[in-house]
């Protein structure tokens, strides 16, 4: 009950947030909603004074609610399905900075994380804070091998976010239980997928993990550069990696130094992000212009593994037919590849879909490099998805929310960058690579192995289904009991007494 309580306090507080900027009923929205919906959402604005685009309000409600809303914005980005094109865009521009905490408070935490004396021999030339952000901030540090940068989480993130997601997770079951429409969109699965995301970002060990796998991962495609993590330095709330010299794609005129080949970083962006996903399976899913950096030497480095994303093995498909069905025009095979991963039901027709790709497909030929989005191709093809009853797995989310970002940052670098001829390679190698002669001996092999793997378990699977046979039936769950009369008019209270807080806030 108190937990409960606690929740609905959260949801009240974000809720006055939302309505102080205009968020709630907004008035751009006047004609499309119900007359009472129309008053009550002038009556808000009388209280509001807030200016910019929904998009743009939207951003500013969230980055004045702290960390968990400001991921939970970056991960609304990157459902233009459901909130539009502007408004996904907006959000993936909100700001994720906060003023730093104390060095007291930073040196308080290396000695909790490594014991005072080990704290003082290993961190013993660390800067002041030179960037911090909502979940860390950021030190540097010079050492006799070279300068190291030391990630530092604020003091008790932890828990603030284990309240804020506890409060969105009944805001989602709450929306899945009373809208049959919210179930399509799996609100449930989705803010999970956000809450999991942001606790392991709380945990630096798997962040060097990322980092030193991406690393590994690079090594072998060659297009990014990757710091090297010091292990040594590194624990649960600190994380310590090689310093990257260069300019980060956020500062004024990082673009402009003469002898920088423009259109080569674009394409090693988009070549980068497709080489690692399909071919690896793996890739850097908060790929903004914040966390990559241009070295001297003239190449793209990327920082911040706080978001790893992982792509299975149908997936990958999924993503390389998708991609190279749209070079190819061949709208039948996209059309295909949807109801065999199953994102499309049965019911369906192969045929009408098929039809309905062509009509997002065909207008991109002939058209300028500028004009030829990979990001419009996905909005159109996510509109679809009511049409066809097609259901956004969660597993896609970061997938489709880094394919975006990657074509943004493109574009910053080179506005003339053509997204497919840059993709053309990277996809058509692993379709032959994966379709061709060489996929077909792989297939034979990995599927022998899986068969002798099968029989090899075959013994214990029976063993098992024996003594299935042979246990007790378990008996039905009892129903569970309503709670009693007096607590639901107590809730009620509760938020009446939550109600009347939020409005004398205005």
């Amino acid at each position: 009950m108190l937990k409960a309580l606690s929740d609905y306090r959260r949801l009240m507080r974000a809720g006055t947030a939302l309505a102080r900027h205009d968020v709630i009923l907004p008035g751009e929205y006047q004609s499309r909603l119900p007359l009472p919906a129309r008053i009550a959402g002038g009556v808000l604005r009388i209280f509001s004074g807030a200016r910019g685009r929904p998009g743009e309000r939207l951003a500013r409600a969230l980055e004045s609610l702290g960390p968990a809303y400001i991921k939970l914005g970056q991960f609304l980005a990157t459902r233009p399905d459901v909130f539009g094109s502007e408004v996904a865009g907006d959000l993936s521009r909100l700001k994720d900075k906060l003023p730093p905490f104390s060095m007291k408070q930073a040196r308080a935490a290396l000695a909790a994380e490594f014991g005072k004396a080990e704290a003082e021999r290993l961190f013993s030339a660390l800067s002041e804070p030179v960037a911090a952000a909502s979940l860390a901030q950021v030190h540097r540090m010079e050492l006799p091998d070279g300068a190291r940068a030391v990630k530092i989480l604020r003091p008790g993130i932890e828990r603030q976010l284990e309240l804020e997601l506890s409060a969105m997770r009944r805001a989602a079951r709450t929306i899945e239980g009373v809208s049959s429409e919210s179930r399509r969109l799996r609100p449930i699965a989705f803010t999970e997928t956000i809450a999991t995301s942001m606790m392991r970002e709380t945990d630096l060990r798997l962040e060097a993990g990322g980092a030193d796998e991406m690393r590994a991962v690079n090594e072998k495609t060659g297009f990014f550069r990757v710091p090297r993590v010091d292990w040594e330095r590194t624990g649960r709330r600190v994380l310590t990696a090689e310093w990257i010299e260069g300019t980060p794609l956020t500062a004024p005129g990082a673009l402009d130094r003469s002898g920088l080949d423009r259109n080569k970083l674009a394409n090693d962006i988009i070549q980068g992000f497709l080489a690692s996903a399909l071919d690896h399976g793996v890739f850097h899913a908060d790929m903004h212009e914040g966390n990559a950096i241009i070295t001297p030497e003239g190449r793209i480095a990327l920082v911040d593994f706080g978001i790893i994303g992982r792509v299975g093995p149908i997936e990958r498909r999924f993503l390389a037919e998708i991609l190279w069905g749209f070079l190819k025009r061949d709208y039948v095979r996209i059309a295909e590849v949807h109801f065999e991963a199953g994102y499309v039901p049965s019911s369906q027709s192969v045929g009408d879909f098929a039809q309905a790709l062509r009509s997002i497909g065909e207008p991109l030929f002939g058209r300028s490099a500028e004009d030829v989005s990979m990001g419009r191709v996905l909005l159109q093809l996510f509109d679809y998805t009511h049409t066809f009853g097609m259901v956004l797995r969660p597993e896609l989310v970061l997938l489709q929310k880094t394919m975006v970002q990657v074509e943004g940052v493109a574009r910053a670098i080179d506005p003339a960058v053509n997204i497919w001829n840059a993709s053309e390679p990277v996809v058509g190698d692993w379709i032959r690579r994966n379709f061709g002669p060489e996929g077909a001996v792989r297939l034979v092999a990995e599927n022998i192995r899986d068969v002798a793997n099968r029989l090899k378990r075959l013994p214990e699977v029976m063993d098992r289904f024996e003594k299935s046979l042979e246990a007790e039936p378990t008996p039905p769950p009892k129903p569970e009991r309503f709670a009693p009369w007096w607590g639901w008019f107590g809730l009620i209270g509760i938020l009446g007494v939550a109600a009347a807080w939020a409005v004398r806030g205005f």
